[in-house]
């Protein structure tokens, strides 16, 4: 006998001897009861996997019944059958979250299709799942070897992320171990393809994808007009794969309009990065243009106080006349604040919010052994982002501003990467503190561990002295001096940095949605 117990409540249940013969002809074992009452005292004594329940019964109800059983075991899978396909009993029943709803009469293959679907589901889809994506290792595989465009890069990054989503729900470790192992492969071809495209995409000697400095005039700026409220919310240290995780939150009040990759500039830090996008400048020009806003690596102060400067000189730029407002969230305190006051802003053509979490989160993870408990793979990090999402007040903003027929745009300044191996790196005491860039002069490092620039100019990254460099780090490297080099290595191991050059920090998401 099979040991998957089926209980079967009907007050007819002698006209189903033929379903029942067949189910155990299938090795399920089934026992019957006549009435609710019966069904209740059979689930008291026996453990059943599954419930077959007819709505309508003499004395007890079916639906009375359901809500008899959830109460005592809400986690058991009922499954409704009905002569009535009157839509309050349907909603009655989905209400109290049967696990599927059949009309009378049934047929045998119906009953075996809504076990199959109910008990077999997560083996089902774990077979065809690792099977499918076995098919598609070959092909990346192949395809990696072959790609050289930046929008070939942005796919094949997308279709790794697609797959890591699928298997992170199937218990087959060997298949994730696989993906792992592909995803390294990805990120040292990648880092090849920046090593040699990059400067190039400065000088005009190839075509540059969507960057974060043409960002806003590429992307943004069509969808902007007067009279029509837009959000933009930039989250901080976003991921792709953190995007598509929390992305079904926002399916009852938003529909997706557009969905795309860009490539977030080196280094991959916030201070670059988001600075280039809020300004519409690379570094090199903000220091030059805004020099009373640009600061550099060494310089005292902090290195993004001044956004909303940027975002002022370049809507000007672009001759934006636009009733705007800024808002920069680093506490649960500022966000709550917004929170009460975003009515105020339904008039505005643009609210842009800089939300700061899944950076502080990245970086207390590092200080915070509890957070390194909580984060400590790409999975565990994925869920923590969607825990905080789901109860955020960021959350609640975009609630609001759906509610008030804002359309939305979210995106981010860079990704991140869980820092595995170290590469050691000697410099001054004036050379910057990020573990995966550095820049400084007389710099000495591992050559095959980094992207050099050493004239940074030709990035358009500022240089602090004549003869400054930039040194970003490959893949999962993160960068260690020789002293104290132990104790160092091993309390940054496994953390979630940026800066430096992978698929995870370079490739990140902006998206357009509607409201409902």
């Amino acid at each position: 006998m099979s040991d998957i117990k089926v209980l079967w409540v009907d007050d007819e249940i002698d006209l189903l001897k033929p379903h029942i013969l067949f189910l155990e002809n299938k090795n399920y074992n089934v026992t019957t009861a006549q009435s609710g009452t019966e069904a209740l005292e059979e689930i008291k004594n026996e453990n059943f996997d599954i419930v077959f329940l007819d709505e309508n019964m003499p004395g007890l109800t079916g639906l009375e019944t359901l809500a008899e059983i959830k109460e005592r075991q809400a986690s058991l899978p009922v499954v409704m059958i009905t002569k009535s396909e009157e839509e309050y009993i349907m909603e009655e029943a989905i209400g109290s979250k049967i696990a599927d709803y059949l009309i009378k009469p049934v047929n045998p293959n119906q009953i075996l299709l809504s076990l199959k679907k109910n008990l077999d589901h997560s083996r089902l889809v774990s077979e065809k799942t690792t099977s499918s994506y076995q098919q598609e290792f070959r092909k990346i595989a192949m395809d990696m070897s072959m790609i050289n465009s930046h929008e070939g890069w942005a796919e094949l990054y997308q279709k790794l992320v697609y797959w890591e989503l699928q298997l992170e729900d199937i218990e087959d470790t060997g298949m994730f171990e696989i993906l792992e192992s592909q995803k390294a492969e990805a990120n040292n071809q990648f880092f090849k393809y920046i090593d040699k495209h990059y400067e190039g995409w400065f000088n005009n000697e190839e075509e540059a994808p969507v960057m974060s400095h043409t960002l806003f005039k590429e992307r943004i700026q069509p969808e902007l007009s007067k009279g029509n409220p837009t959000l933009l919310v930039v989250v901080d240290n976003l991921r792709f794969d953190q995007w598509k995780a929390f992305e079904p939150f926002l399916s009852n009040i938003y529909k997706k309009e557009k969905e795309e990759v860009f490539y977030s500039i080196l280094p991959t830090a916030t201070q670059y990065a988001r600075n280039a996008i809020f300004s519409g400048l690379m570094p090199s020009e903000m220091e030059k243009q805004h020099p009373d806003l640009w600061l550099n690596d060494t310089d005292e102060g902090g290195k993004n106080m001044y956004e909303k400067d940027f975002l002022a000189a370049q809507l000007r730029r672009l001759g934006l006349d636009l009733n705007w407002s800024y808002h920069k969230i680093s506490s649960l305190k500022q966000g709550r604040r917004l929170v009460d006051n975003f009515k105020s802003h339904k008039n505005d053509d643009l609210t842009v919010v800089v939300y700061n979490f899944v950076d502080m989160l990245s970086h207390s993870k590092t200080e915070m052994e509890v957070i390194k408990e909580l984060a400590s793979t790409d999975k565990s990090y994925r869920s923590l982002t969607q825990s905080w999402f789901k109860n955020s007040p960021l959350m609640e903003i975009i609630h609001q501003a759906a509610h008030l027929g804002f359309k939305l745009i979210i995106t981010t300044d860079h990704g991140t990467i869980n820092v595995k191996n170290p590469s050691k790196v000697i410099g001054d005491k004036n050379t910057s503190l990020n573990l995966r860039y550095k820049t400084g002069k007389s710099l000495t490092y591992e050559g095959k561990d980094v992207l050099a620039a050493t004239k940074p100019e030709r990035i358009k990254l500022p240089s602090i002295h004549m003869s400054s460099s930039f040194i970003f780090a490959k893949g999962d490297l993160f960068f260690a001096y020789p002293n104290n080099y132990n104790h160092y290595v091993g309390y940054f191991r496994n953390t979630y940095q940026h800066g430096g050059v992978s698929l995870e920090e370079m490739i990140i998401p902006w998206a357009v949605l509607s409201p409902r």
